[in-house]
């Protein structure tokens, strides 16, 4: 005995709902479709429509005041002035040279720093190029008391802390008229750098 199983029969859509879809499949073909644009883009907006509405914005967020903060720039410019003279003491101290590039640097990170975080006051590009100078001399000496510790083999803070007196002669001896201009440069360039960097 077999038996065959019929597969279940689909509803059979009525009448009514077949002549409804029918005529409005009709009345879709008979609409004319919109006409295109004249540089054939289909999606330009046609001519005579009506653009939407605009979104309503939020209000334009007014400007950051100006910053005016001397205590701060100050701060900075004398911690970047300590770390700026270190390095380029160091830089001095294993070239054997002095740097102009190096005094260019100097005297931006001072400014720039005094700038920054110090904002439009102009006490701080005056600051920044008087501490660039001292900056430079700073990393002079640093540089002169690294190449006297390798010279005579002795430790570089012994030298530098307990005989300055030596490194400033011999900084004297050593200076010509380029360590000047790069006094000049450095300070230049902190003036120049605190007011650029000033927001």
């Amino acid at each position: 005995m077999s038996q065959s199983a019929t597969p279940p029969q689909s509803p059979q859509p009525q009448p009514e709902a077949q002549a409804e879809a029918q005529a409005e499949a009709q009345a879709e073909a008979q609409q004319p479709a919109p006409p295109q644009p004249v540089d054939g883009n289909p999606y330009a907006q046609q001519p005579g429509a009506v653009p939407p509405p605009l979104a309503p914005s939020a209000p334009y967020a007014p400007p950051a005041p100006p910053k005016n903060n001397i205590a701060l720039g100050l701060v900075t410019a004398v911690a970047a002035a300590l770390v700026a003279a270190g390095i380029y003491g160091v830089v001095i101290g294993t070239t054997k040279h002095e740097i102009g590039w190096a005094a260019v640097g100097v005297g931006f990170v001072i400014g720039l720093a005094a700038g920054r975080l110090g904002g439009r006051n102009p006490a701080l590009p005056v600051v920044s190029a008087v501490l660039a100078l001292g900056a430079v001399y700073l990393g002079q000496l640093v540089g002169d008391a690294m190449l006297i510790a390798d010279e005579y083999g002795v430790n570089f803070s012994k030298v530098f802390f307990d005989h300055f007196s030596v490194v400033q002669d011999a900084w004297k001896a050593d200076s010509d008229p380029l360590t000047f201009v790069f006094f000049a440069i450095a300070a230049f360039a902190a003036f120049s750098g605190a007011k650029k960097a000033a927001l």
